[in-house]
């Protein structure tokens, strides 16, 4: 019998992408032997792949420490905790552009010194890189987990030093782990993220989606106020409270920057000697922007836009939990993940910053996602990889190139910002088919030996046979309210 509310016919609004992923699979297959992926499958494989990846850093990292030197922006944290983050005694941006937290990080790999200061930077982001995939894969218990960690471990390969050398690759493990614990335990899960977005500000998005589809919303909010006394007393003990919002207020003033989904136009205007469009160098940020006609009325309007459509997506979200219940059940751990990666979706299409490094934002909730729903997150895990290669040319190959107005470089960015925009739309359009119709979204599966990623840098986001069996459980600590 049916329940009330629910119809016997449903349109369904997906798309088959089986015949793709099955062409991914036969390329796979055809470049990897069959025991070659099988040790892939396994802890061992998994462990090997991602300390090869993270010892090549830290070799390269070691190399330039041994000669005092660091690498991109970790040059600017190095000066910063070099002086104590007095900003007095900095020119160019101001260590207080970032949260409070974020200066923890700073310090203690100045602890030494300005030697080692890359060293012990790139050693903290794989000591939490390694406990985020040893969460994830349960320290390779979870063997259904293992293809999520390898398309971690690729994804974390091909954005190379823009997840190695800021502060966006200390937070990206930590909003894994907290995705990880998700539904299960709000409060730990909130309290996690809270102490991310002290540390840079769009983990905010994860603790929004989170606020919005779990029953203990009391719980979200006790742990953010928390973490938020608990900065203000740090910021009361170093006399930087007058500071402690800097990191939002200052970024007001900010032009269009040349990477940023919205300045696509400008961009182009500047390539095509349109308008007196042109590209320049922002020294109080260290930031490349572009100025043309209109682009400082859209500079203003990229505030409110962000904020409009971070309210929008968390109203769908919202919406999808209330009118899933109604049509069969709703899951609320698929509900978060959607939500999540919608939401740090927008806030990197809406952002007027729009740095390489935002990229990074965005793998969390898609790993979380394959190791929950497999064939239901390979279509954004697959736009990812592109996604990152694509940056991987923009910076630090060509961004010279770039910055003098070539073409060719503008089309690869454009690119790119094309796939971030239907990475937004999918995203949304996921969180739409979780309240029209929960059953039409893949649950608790996981890869079959036609899923397994083909490397850790290029690793191949290749689906199961269509109608392969779900899982009869809930994975781990990725709990379905109900």
């Amino acid at each position: 019998m049916l329940r009330p509310g629910v119809t016997t016919a449903t349109k369904d609004w997906t798309i088959s992408t089986d015949t793709f992923f099955a062409a991914l699979a036969r390329f796979r297959d055809a470049l990897l032997p069959a025991r070659t992926q099988t040790w892939l499958r396994t802890p061992r494989g998994m462990w090997t792949i991602f300390g090869a990846v993270h010892v090549m850093f830290l070799l390269l990292a070691g190399l330039l420490s041994l000669r005092g030197e660091a690498f991109s922006d970790t040059f600017i944290y190095r000066i910063w905790a070099s002086v104590d983050f007095n900003e007095a005694l900095v020119t160019g941006p101001s260590p207080w552009v970032y949260p409070i937290l974020a200066l923890i990080p700073m310090a203690i790999a100045y602890i030494f010194g300005s030697g080692p200061f890359l060293f012990i930077w790139v050693l903290m982001i794989a000591a939490l890189n390694t406990l985020a995939v040893g969460k994830l894969t349960r320290w390779g218990k979870k063997r259904e987990a293992i293809p999520a960690a390898l398309w971690w471990t690729g994804f974390t390969a091909l954005m190379a030093w823009l997840g190695f050398a800021r502060v966006d690759g200390l937070t990206a493990p930590v909003v894994l782990i907290a995705l990880s614990i998700g539904v299960a335990s709000p409060f730990l899960t909130s309290f996690i993220l809270s102490v991310a977005t002290w540390t840079k500000v769009w983990p905010a998005a994860v603790v929004l989606a989170l606020f919005t589809v779990v029953r203990q919303r009391v719980q979200v909010v006790l742990a953010g106020v928390l973490v938020t006394a608990l900065v203000v007393g740090m910021a009361l003990s170093m006399n930087a409270l007058p500071k402690l919002l800097n990191f939002l207020l200052e970024q007001g003033d900010r032009g269009m920057q040349l990477e940023a989904t919205f300045t696509t136009p400008w961009l182009w205007m500047s390539v095509l000697g349109l308008g007196g469009a042109r590209m320049y160098m922002n020294q109080d940020i260290n930031s490349m922007q572009v100025d043309g006609p209109g682009s400082e009325i859209m500079s203003v309007l990229m505030q409110p836009l962000l904020v409009a459509a971070a309210l929008l997506v968390a109203g769908l979200v919202f919406w999808a939990l209330h009118t899933g219940k109604r049509n069969g059940g709703a899951d609320r751990t698929a509900l978060l993940l959607f939500g999540a990666l919608a939401l740090v979706t927008a806030f990197v299409v809406f952002n007027k910053v729009g740095s390489p490094q935002f990229m990074v934002w965005l793998a969390p909730a898609v790993a979380v996602g394959l190791s929950y729903q497999w064939k239901a997150w390979r279509v954004p895990a697959t736009m990812l990889i592109g996604v990152a290669i694509l940056t991987f040319m923009v910076y630090p190959l060509f961004y010279d190139a770039l910055s003098h107005n070539n073409a060719l470089m503008a089309g690869v960015l454009t690119m790119r910002n094309l796939l971030l925009v239907v990475l937004f739309v999918w995203s949304v359009r996921q969180l739409f088919l979780m309240g029209r119709n929960p059953g039409l979204i893949p649950r608790h599966d996981h890869p079959k030996n036609d899923a397994v990623p083909a490397s850790a840098g290029t690793p191949a986001i290749a689906g199961e046979e269509s109608g392969s069996a779900a899982s009869t459980s809930a994975a781990d600590s990725l709990t379905k309210e109900s």
